[in-house]
């Protein structure tokens, strides 16, 4: 999963949602956390979705505002979020 931040709105539902991969930076736009929690900065920056929040992340990059949200399965195909969804 990865998030778009030129895309982002800053509007927060990812945070609500998924805080535990989802973080807001000083710039007040939201970028993924990897499994150890360190905020992911870089541009693109893809982690892989745990397990155990998989609803709670496809449902923020469904109802994202911005689009923004990318949820990929292992074979590259588009899960969920995107401006397609």
């Amino acid at each position: 999963m990865r998030v778009d931040q030129n895309a982002c709105t800053g509007d927060g539902l990812c945070v609500q949602l998924a805080p535990s991969v989802f973080e807001f930076d000083v710039d007040g736009l939201a970028y993924v956390k990897d499994d150890a929690g360190e905020l992911q900065t870089t541009d693109g920056a893809y982690v892989p979705v745990p397990l155990p929040v998989v609803d709670a992340v496809v449902d923020a990059a469904d109802e994202c505002p911005g689009t923004c949200i990318y949820v990929e399965r292992p074979d590259g195909t588009l899960e969920a979020g995107g401006p397609l969804s």
